[in-house]
């Protein structure tokens, strides 16, 4: 998977269209993240880490919008000893299909729940960790406010939500300047102007960014006790909520 590079949009589209984790995307999936989010593979790591610090015997741990498992990956490595059960739930079938080819290489599949459908509308179990690792901004606006307070009614004294996002701010002039940044860690990656202008057409009105405020008053509203900003490169932002 790693060998495929990302050219989805490095040749003009007569008409570019919405951008959605079909198996074209699926194939370069990792080469694309890396290349487009500042910070992912840290992120990655780091949420081994908090699973390990924050993990609660007898609860399980939700990896929501898994994509290819990552995040489940490196929660399962490191709770272990706890052997927490893992749900890992994407609304993509072409990536639960490879996420399950992944994570049986990887020996995990006995402990790792793998579930195709819509997180919005799940219901959920006793938990004491949850990671929305650039998911939340994928759900429409209008159900992102249920959705997290469901999930948080579920997560147990001292359990965790781990929210990365892709942010906008308030100010105009930060909102520019960080963009530009952003594109400028891309063009650094290899992405030419044509492929930054063209995946950013496809996810418009895809993907809905809110601002910081916005997503610690829906955290707080929900019952998370305590909200961290535990990473932050440009307009990317990964949030550590305790409830």
């Amino acid at each position: 998977m790693s060998d495929h590079q990302d050219k989805i949009y490095a040749t003009a589209h007569q008409q570019v269209g919405r951008f959605s984790f079909d198996e074209t995307v699926v194939r370069v999936f990792p080469d694309m993240i890396r290349r487009s989010v500042p910070g992912y593979p840290t992120i990655i790591d780091m949420i081994g880490v908090l699973a390990a610090r924050y993990a609660q015997p007898d609860t399980c741990l939700y990896d929501l919008g898994c994509s290819l498992g990552a995040a489940t990956t490196a929660m399962t490595a490191l709770t272990q000893e706890q052997g927490n059960r893992v749900v890992a739930v994407d609304n993509s079938p072409a990536m639960i299909r490879q996420a399950d080819t992944l994570l049986a290489h990887a020996g995990l599949s006995e402990r790792v729940t793998l579930v195709e459908g819509d997180v919005a509308d799940m219901d959920f179990d006793s938990c004491s960790m949850a990671v929305l690792n650039f998911t939340l901004q994928f759900i429409a606006p209008e159900r992102r406010d249920a959705f997290i307070k469901r999930l948080a009614a579920a997560t147990v004294p001292g359990g965790i939500l781990v929210l990365s996002e892709k942010i906008r701010f308030e100010d105009d002039a930060e909102n520019t300047l960080q963009t530009e940044l952003h594109h400028a860690f891309k063009r650094n990656n290899g992405y030419s102007d044509l492929e930054i202008s063209q995946k950013r057409t496809a996810l418009e009105n895809v993907l809905i960014p809110e601002t910081l405020a916005a997503h610690e008053a829906r955290l707080r509203k929900a019952g998370y006790r305590h909200i961290h900003v535990w990473f932050r490169c440009f307009n990317f932002m990964s949030l550590l909520a305790v409830r």
